[in-house]
């Protein structure tokens, strides 16, 4: 048994040796097979981020204008069939829960076989090292551009910052930006360009390509040479086109037609997903299309911006925001004159006369950085003196004249001038009348030292002939508004925000320019100018029998001398603003062809004779002389065209005016004449402009004691048929049921009926009527004139409905009431039925006794407020409410705008009529975009529906009130742009999320009550 026992087991110890050696290398196999994989894939993924790796390279070099190596693009096309031999290989196994010996045998091949292809594509890829691209494939997707940097320039890093927010704005297409010579514009837009080379292609900020195009200086050429200025927008364009065609590595035949280079450039562009073109210093429409741009707007996210000195450039191009560049303020001009001048600037002894150096630049910075360095290192102070004082005289040194007063004149060279205007008539006839001159109008700008008064600088333009011939004052006026516009769009002229008045001004520099042009210019714009100097007496100042102009504006002469040196050239004599007080009996003499004289704001007393002997002269102008009483007779002046004698206190009219057969405007106040004598107005033939009210200003002096014109004096005025423009103040008398068809002649008036302490304000273009007590007027006696006004202004009145209940007035846009008091009863039954104002704009209600809502007064003439715009009411105290909502009305529809100032009972803004079902929610909503509340201490809400107010761009909050929590419309408001208020009254608002007040807090301004 146990040696049976011993052959079994000898025989299983046989057995499993033999089944051992079949088995264990089939499972060694497994195991080495399993390793083998293991460490393949790690090659692979070493092998796939090499690739990566290196696609991405290329990627970021291929935007940037480089061509991968040939051997480089078949590298990565070998990994990616390789990386696709190794998936299909992994999905063979997993597809074998039990491989076979065979499919082992096999894969391992393969395992082999691939291992050895990543060795080889390793190795191959370390022989690359960085150098993976060749230049010059196509085009890099941003080219650096040259030039000095933003860095430490607030104002034009903020103008930076704002371009770059435009280009993200998918409603903007094409971006104008524009200001003065010299302003930074090209310097702004080459740090934009040089910015978008580090965006990140998912930045909105990202385009296929940016392109820099410098458009071509104008030619010095006159402009007005017809074939010369055919021929300049095709050479524009060609050269548009080629430095496109040379960006985008384009190949065209310099001899192919402007339109087949179009196509090419058309069809190249289209293939970018988006492209930025940067016109930089574009002096005249370029049309795109032409060119063979596309439309950006059809271009996906394709941009276009340009720049330029003229506003209407950038409007004619159709661009969808014009962003001005302004000149740097006094700190930031300093900052960079001293950058450039260097340290000697800041010496204790050059430091005065650098301040002084760079105030003279006013802020330009192409004149402080030219300036700045052309005193770099000089540290007598002589050099200083003198380069000051060049300045202030116009004879710049060269490098001034060169850098700054060069450029600044292209500006000047390529003014446009004016279209040759004619009538309907002499066009018929092909008769043609002189042009204007854009050019000297702008010369004669410098004639002035600060404010330019708009209505002075036209009438004198007008009087000098530099506006053309024109048949009527209206045209000549309108003439000069546009110049006034094109002069400003091209810079040259700035608005004088300082000033309450209508007025321009000058640059500093700019005015610097027009002199020193007018000074080379020869004998046609020889001026004598010596504005603003502090002059006491003029007696010394040298004369040249050859000046033109004269100008001693903003001086502090007192007198002139008694024998003047003979000017027969001179046109113009500009004395205003001085302490004048007596002109010598002959000094008018010396100045035989004068054809402007300005003495407004002196104290003359009285004019000397010799203004008679001033045959030419066109324009008087004595506007704010109120020493002056009396005039000498003017009837020898036969081509006087205008006499101002605006806010003075004339006590007589001067004689002779019935000789006056040319004089197209007269402004004299009737506030102090004694009388006014019958027929005076019929000898005004050919009088355009009448103007016989006061300035706002000499206001309060005259209106207890002011004449007011009677009947009489009414109808000559209704008989002057050339008549368009007419200012007067009537006596009550005046009005009755008379015909009052010819107002139809008149393109503006203010006609003020009855006497009342305040004074109004009116735009020219406006049609206005005032009217004191109407109750005097009951009986319909105003109603034929009420129709031809766009604003009406009642004062002091009572029974308002009376007033209307004759006309309805479709032409009244605005209507003003102040000191009024009414019962404000409802209409009687049937009486609204025709709204009285259907196209009223604008509604002011301003102390108005009993009002305890706007409601009320339209109940009680029974208005509509079907378009009304704006509403404005102050210090009426009687105001709970603004609104009752339901019943017959409702809240005007198309309301925008409403301030509401001093109304200390004001509750709520809109309260629920009790009987009525109907709410407010259920009504059309107005649509408010600014809310201006001041001094409502009662007032604790801004009321409901919260979509009232989901337009609101201004809200304005100050004084005291119980506001503690805004409607939510406005904290989730994505349309405010101003929220104004103190900021203790911020601190306490109640808001739903604090992520409200977070995303507002950019839209708050602190005021101080």
């Amino acid at each position: 048994m146990e040696i049976l026992f011993n052959v079994a087991s000898g025989f299983v110890v046989e057995v499993g040796k033999c089944t051992c050696r079949c088995i264990y290398p089939k499972i060694e196999d497994a195991v080495h097979f399993s390793s083998n994989i293991e460490n393949l894939r790690k090659k692979m993924d070493k092998l796939t981020k090499y690739r990566d790796d290196i696609k991405g390279e290329v990627e970021g070099a291929k935007e940037e204008g480089y061509k991968p190596k040939p051997d480089v693009l078949k590298w990565i096309e070998d990994v990616h069939t390789l990386e696709n031999d190794w998936v299909s290989m992994q999905d063979r196994i997993a597809a074998e829960c039990c491989p076979k010996c065979s499919l082992l045998s096999e894969v391992s091949t393969k395992v082999q076989n691939i291992q050895d292809q990543i060795c080889t594509l390793i190795n191959k890829r370390e022989s690359f090292g960085s150098n993976l691209v060749v230049e010059n494939y196509q085009m890099r997707r941003v080219e650096f551009i040259p030039g000095p940097s933003l860095e430490g320039q607030s104002a034009a890093t903020k103008n930076l910052n704002k371009i770059l927010q435009l280009l993200e704005d998918d409603k903007i297409c094409i971006i104008g930006v524009w200001g003065a010579a010299g302003v930074g514009k090209t310097i702004l837009v080459k740090n934009l360009n040089n910015e978008l080379r580090n965006t990140a292609p998912s930045s909105k900020l990202f385009f296929g390509v940016v392109i820099w195009v410098t458009i071509p200086k104008p030619p010095t050429y006159i402009r007005d040479v017809q074939a010369q200025v055919a021929k300049q927008p095709t050479e524009i364009r060609g050269d548009v086109q080629a430095q496109i065609a040379k960006r985008l590595n384009l190949e065209v035949d310099d001899k192919g037609s402007v339109e087949s280079i179009a196509g090419k450039i058309y069809q190249r562009l289209k293939q970018e997903k988006s492209f930025l073109l940067i016109l930089d210093d574009v002096w005249e429409d370029i049309n795109l299309v032409d060119v063979g741009v596309p439309q950006p707007e059809d271009a996906g996210r394709s941009k276009v911006i340009l720049t330029s000195r003229f506003l209407n450039v950038c409007t004619q191009m159709k661009s969808n925001i014009q962003l001005k560049i302004d000149t740097l303020d006094e700190d930031e001009s300093w900052q960079l004159f001293v950058k450039h001048a260097g340290d000697n600037a800041n010496l204790e002894h050059i430091r005065p006369l650098a301040k002084k150096l760079a105030r003279e630049c006013d802020g330009l910075p192409l004149a402080i950085t030219t300036i700045g360095q052309s005193m770099r290192g000089k540290m007598k102070v002589e050099l200083w003196k003198d380069a000051l004082k060049s300045l202030s005289i116009s004879e710049p040194h060269k490098d001034v004249e060169n850098k700054v007063y060069q450029v600044i004149k292209l500006s000047f060279n390529y003014l446009v001038s004016q279209d040759i205007e004619s009538s309907s008539e002499q066009r018929s006839k092909h008769v043609k009348k002189r042009r204007g001159d854009i050019q000297s109008c702008f010369l004669y700008c410098s004639l002035y030292p600060a404010a330019i008064p708009q209505d002075d600088i036209i009438h004198s333009w007008w009087a000098e002939g530099f506006l053309g011939e024109h048949d009527t004052y209206d045209e000549a006026y309108n003439r000069g508004i546009t110049t006034i516009e094109s002069l400003k769009g091209a810079c040259l002229l700035e608005d004088h925000e300082m000033d309450e008045m209508d007025s321009v001004k000058m640059h500093d520099v700019v005015r610097d320019v027009a002199r020193w042009i007018a000074n080379s210019s020869g004998n046609e714009h020889n001026s004598l100018i010596r504005a603003g100097n502090g002059l006491t007496d003029i007696s010394h100042i040298k004369m040249s029998a050859s000046v033109k102009r004269i100008s001693f504006i903003s001086n502090k002469i007192d007198r002139v001398p008694d024998s003047f040196m003979e000017c027969p050239e001179t046109t113009t004599l500009l004395l205003q603003d001085n302490h004048l007080e007596n002109i010598p009996r002959d000094f008018f003499l010396a100045f035989p062809n004068l054809r402007v004289l300005n003495l407004s704001g002196t104290g003359i007393r009285a004019l000397p004779s010799s203004i008679n002997s001033l045959y030419q002269l066109h324009a008087l102008i004595l506007g704010s002389c109120r020493a002056l009483k009396q005039l000498q007779p003017l009837g020898d002046l036969c081509n006087l065209h205008v006499l101002d004698c605006n806010n003075t206190e004339l006590c007589r009219l001067p004689r002779g005016m019935d000789k006056l057969k040319n004089l197209r405007l007269l402004n004299l106040p009737a506030a102090s004449l004694k009388s006014i004598k019958r027929g005076f107005f019929l000898n005004l033939s050919s009088i355009e402009m009448l103007n016989m009210t006061e300035t706002e200003s000499n206001f309060l002096h005259t209106w207890v004691s002011e004449i007011l014109l009677g009947p009489t004096s009414f109808d000559e005025i209704s008989s002057l048929h050339n008549l368009t423009s007419l200012f007067i103040k009537l006596d009550r008398s005046s009005i009755g049921n008379r015909d009052y068809t010819w107002m139809t002649r008149l393109k503006n008036f203010r006609i003020e009926v009855g006497r009342y302490k305040m004074p109004i304000k009116s735009k020219k273009s406006e049609k206005t009527i005032r009217v004191s007590q109407c109750e005097n007027f009951s009986n319909g006696e105003l109603s034929g004139m009420l129709k031809f006004a766009s604003d009406l202004y009642l004062v002091e009145c009572s029974g308002l409905r009376k007033l209307f209940a004759y006309n309805s007035l479709d032409g009244l846009k605005s209507l003003y009431i102040y000191d009024c008091y009414c019962d404000f009863e409802p209409a009687e039954e049937g009486s609204g039925q025709i709204d009285p104002f259907p196209n009223l704009e604008d509604l002011k209600l301003s102390h108005v006794d009993r009002l305890n809502s706007v409601s009320d007064f339209c109940h009680h003439l029974g208005l509509r407020f079907s378009k009304l715009r704006r509403l404005d009411i102050n210090s009426c105290d009687s105001l709970t409410c603004l609104f009752n909502v339901g019943g017959a009305f409702s809240v005007p529809k198309h309301l925008e705008e409403i301030t509401i100032n001093c109304c200390d009972q004001l509750v709520e803004l809109f309260v629920q009529c009790g009987s009525s079902q109907t709410t407010l929610v259920n009504l059309e909503i107005p649509r408010v975009r600014k809310l201006k509340l001041r001094l409502p201490p009662k007032l604790g809400t801004l009321g409901e529906p919260q979509s009232m107010w989901e337009h609101i761009q201004e809200l304005i909050l100050e004084g005291p009130n119980q506001i503690r929590k805004l409607p939510l419309s406005i904290q989730t408001s994505e349309n405010i742009k101003v929220i104004r208020g103190t900021s203790k009254w911020w601190s306490q608002l109640e808001w739903d999320d604090d992520n409200f007040k977070s995303n507002l807090e950019r839209c708050f301004i602190e005021s101080l009550w």
